[in-house]
């Protein structure tokens, strides 16, 4: 049998797809993660789910909660995993006052927007946003459905 060409590599673990739609990204920032040897050998097989993750400020750190890795099976046998524990994420001091300021202050919320490899280290996405009320939501659906009725037109003609 012949092989199959693989196309570009994509570097993407996961995306959190819902983010955009229940928040106005303003701007976003790459952070890097603090893992254990056995969460980096799930995150190489993409067993990563940070659709329900946030971002939160505690100590002067950055801390990922919510975010599910699941384990291997054949990761360890001597360390007990956690697939939900909190992690830390790694960001230069003035970012994370930058980011303190903003949350503090302006009421902005730190959402985990992707995760990807990066020169061989897993990063993430972090999204700095606004969250939106439900005719915000309604509005963003019938602009995006008006745009694709637009793109159908312009296309038949």
């Amino acid at each position: 049998m012949a092989k199959k060409k693989s196309k570009t590599p994509d570097n993407t673990i996961a995306r959190n797809r819902l983010a955009r739609h229940d928040y106005f990204v303003e701007d976003d920032l790459e952070v890097g993660i603090a893992l254990e040897g056995w969460e980096v050998k799930s995150l190489r097989d993409g067993k990563l789910q940070i659709k329900e993750s946030y971002v939160m400020i505690k100590g002067g750190e950055l801390w990922l909660i919510g975010a599910h890795i699941s384990p291997l099976a054949s990761a360890s046998t001597h360390v007990k995993a956690d697939p939900t524990r909190s992690r830390k994420l790694l960001a230069h001091r003035s970012e994370i006052d930058r980011l303190t300021g903003l949350v503090e202050r302006r009421g902005y919320t730190l959402v985990a927007l992707s995760a990807y490899w990066s020169r061989g280290r897993a990063k993430l996405k972090l999204g700095i946003a606004r969250g939106k009320r439900a005719h915000d939501k309604r509005a963003t659906v019938k602009d995006r459905d008006w745009k694709r009725d637009q793109a159908r037109l312009l296309k038949s003609s």
